[in-house]
Order: structure tokens, then sequence, then C-alpha cells
């Protein structure tokens, strides 16, 4: 009922729709998704199920018509410099990123920073940045949790295998010993602590998604935006490189 009243059609109907006894038309596809908060992508799913054409358009970002978007992109990534920021995709796919990215990934294995670039892997990946987070089992529970609820929600079986193996890696041995090492959790945000040479660098995020959107590729892309969470970290990161 809540559902019909959402997309404004009968609760009849939509039941006829539902059990089977009714193909929906496109329109009705498109009316059930918004209320239910239908990926694009699936939506295109959904209407071939239903032997209608899907209407959302998936280009790569490097088709000429995506300029615009690589444009976005391009002046957010450099207006936030020098701070840390990265586009990502679906997956948790690098998909670009500023120079102030430098300042998370120094010292990790040039293995993972190969051409495919997965994020997540290389924040928890014991040869990525998991040396230096000092509150790894903190901030390692919190993508976790992160991507739990997006493999559930999504229903995708890529990131739910992505969730198992980030799973596997080790966490904080802080944790494991129980001395309270581990910092307490922050009451405004989940801080990523980054140790640098005998410096803690504490940062908070923000993501940025394309609210409207009309392409399946635009409508997956987010920004994450690191922000300084202590006045030292913004001296440190402001500092002229010398």
């Amino acid at each position: 009922m809540d559902v019909a009243l959402d997309a404004g059609v009968s609760t009849r109907h939509l039941s006829f729709v539902e059990t089977g006894r009714a193909r929906p038309s496109a329109e009705m596809i498109l009316r059930l998704s918004e209320p239910l908060d239908v990926p694009f992508r699936d939506r295109n799913v959904l209407l071939l199920a239903a032997g209608h054409a899907p209407i959302y358009e998936q280009r790569p970002l490097e088709d000429p018509v995506m300029g615009p978007v690589r444009d976005v992109l391009d002046q957010v990534l450099r207006g936030h410099e020098p701070y840390p920021a990265v586009v990502i995709d679906r997956h948790w796919g690098m998909v670009a990123a500023n120079a102030g990215i430098a300042a998370l990934t120094a010292g990790v294995d040039p293995v993972l920073l190969e051409p495919p670039v997965n994020v997540l892997r290389l924040s928890l990946h014991p040869d990525g940045m998991a040396g230096r987070i000092v509150n790894l089992e903190q901030w390692r529970a919190h993508l976790l949790e992160r991507l739990a609820r997006q493999a559930v929600t999504s229903g995708d079986p890529a990131l739910a295998a992505l969730r198992e193996e980030l799973a596997e890696y080790p966490g904080s041995p802080a944790a494991h010993r129980g001395d309270g090492s581990d910092p307490a959790p922050s009451s405004i945000a989940v801080p990523l602590r980054l140790r640098q040479g005998d410096r803690v660098l504490s940062f908070i995020s923000t993501v940025t998604t394309f609210d409207t959107a009309t392409d399946v590729t635009v409508a997956e892309l987010a920004i994450e935006a690191f922000y300084p969470a202590d006045a030292a970290t913004a001296a440190v990161l402001r500092a002229p490189a010398t």
C-alpha cells in the first residue's frame, strides 16, 4: 500500500503486477522505481525483463559527450587541493584523483597503485595504507560496514565478493592486544588517522554524487573528498613542498 501510494497507482493493479497477472508498462516500471530508489542500471534491467527497451544510456567516461562531466570532475579535484580527493565508480575503482592523494598513498606497494586501482583494497591491504593507519580497526570496521550495506542494497555479487576479500585482511594489532591503544571513536565522524613520519594526520571525508544524472555511468560516480580534522593536519598539507 505504501509503495502504491508513493507511486500513485492502485494497490489492486500493483498486486497484479507483483503476482504476474499483469505486465507492467515502461511508465509503470519507472513510476515504481522512483519511490523504491532503484538505480538506473537496475531500472534498465527491469525494463528489459518486462519486454521494454532500456531508456538510460551508459557511455564510457572517455566519450566526447561526457566532456562536461570530465570538466566538472577535474574542477572539483583541482579545487580541493592541497587536500586529497578521489573519484570512484560503483565497485570502488579509482577513476581519477588529485595531487593531494599522495599524502594518503605514500609508501604503499606500487603494485596496488597499478590500474585498475580499488580504493578499499588500497586502504585495507597489509601492503597498502593499513600499516600507516593509526585507528585501523575503527577505520576497517567503518569501511566494511559501509560496503556491506552497499552490497545488500544493490544485490551486486562483485561488492559482496570484495567485502569477503577485505574481511580476510588482518585488522589492527592493538585491537587484538586489547591494550586500549586504538583511539576512541569521534563524536562527529569516523576519522582516518594516518601516520606520517613522527606525525599523525587526521581526516574526515564527504561523498558527492551527480544528483541530476540521467546516464548510468555518471549516476554511479562519486567524489570522496578528505578534509583536515584538525589544525595540525591542515598546516602540514598547506605547507609548500620542499
